[in-house]
């Protein structure tokens, strides 16, 4: 029963990273892996040469970072209001409104991002304008567009996230709150010294594991979202070795800062492991 899966594992995850060796050579597609000129790290230096560089490690960083920081404290807070929620019609209502932009596509949703932030025709610039605000380009402005691609990334993930806090939630004892009850806490520091320290574990987990993925920005967003007009403070290492690969037809440099990015990845993500067995006893095995 294994066989199966495990061919498809092969072919599909395996087998494509032979073209690793593609980072190593001045590759020519007419020529093929064997035949193309084996440069060495003459990929590697050529990336850390260009003037753009660090710009792009720093807005992948700065964006992902944010993220991450946005990822824990919106669910975590959604969670803890949702449990406030008496009424379960109003409370799987709500769940439901802001678990549905997980299912859609950057696609569609960059779409829908367009169309609201459109300096001209937007709903947002509007109401801008209608208190006596210029009208911003939200997806043309370097200072806003960084932002603004943190904004809809919590938009589009914070309600399905919340599921696992909410899980989390039902893991604490009830006596704990009734204890707390007669001690004479309110509700405010039953949430403090109650419900945050029983989601302590899980919060740890979530926030060392998503350590690993500093260096992904998010593809599928910036890619539906960008232009050339803020390659400046949106412009990460995926849309800039996708440029550089498939437009540019630089197969070389683009395979080097993809194998750059992964090596780090995998360092990162080792690291969050040993950090989650560590803090929050979880293992993968």
């Amino acid at each position: 029963m294994l066989w199966p899966g495990l061919l498809i594992v092969l072919i599909y995850s395996y087998g494509p990273m032979l073209g690793i060796v593609i980072a190593f050579q001045k590759y020519i597609p007419a020529k093929g892996f064997f035949d193309s000129q084996w440069v060495g790290l003459a990929n590697f230096k050529y990336f850390w040469s260009l003037p753009d560089t660090l710009q792009v490690l720093g807005n992948t960083v700065f964006i992902a970072f944010m993220k991450i920081i946005t990822g824990l404290i919106v669910p975590i807070t959604a969670a803890l209001l949702l449990n406030e929620i008496a009424a379960k019609f109003v409370k799987r209502s709500v769940q439901t409104l802001i678990y549905l932009p997980h299912f859609l596509s950057w696609v569609i949703l960059g779409g829908i991002l367009i169309d609201l932030l459109s300096p001209s025709t937007g709903i947002v610039n509007s109401l801008l304008v209608a208190v006596g605000v210029e009208p911003i380009y939200f997806l043309g402005s370097n200072q806003w567009f960084p932002y603004v691609l943190v904004l809809s990334n919590i938009w589009k993930e914070f309600g399905f996230s919340t599921i696992i806090y909410l899980a989390a939630l039902t893991s604490i004892n009830p006596t704990l709150y009734e204890a707390a009850v007669v001690d004479g806490a309110n509700r405010l520091r039953q949430t403090w010294h109650v419900t945050l320290p029983g989601m302590r574990p899980i919060i740890v987990l979530m926030a060392t594991l998503s350590l690993g993925s500093i260096l992904n920005a998010g593809f599928d967003q910036v890619f539906n979202l960008y232009s050339p007009q803020v390659y400046e403070s949106g412009d990460i290492i995926d849309t800039f070795v996708y440029r550089m690969g498939l437009i540019n037809a630089q197969y070389g440099p683009a395979t080097a800062i993809g194998l750059l990015s992964s090596v780090v990845s995998c360092i990162f993500i080792s690291g969050t492991y040993f950090l989650a067995y560590r803090f929050a006893n979880y293992r993968i095995f």
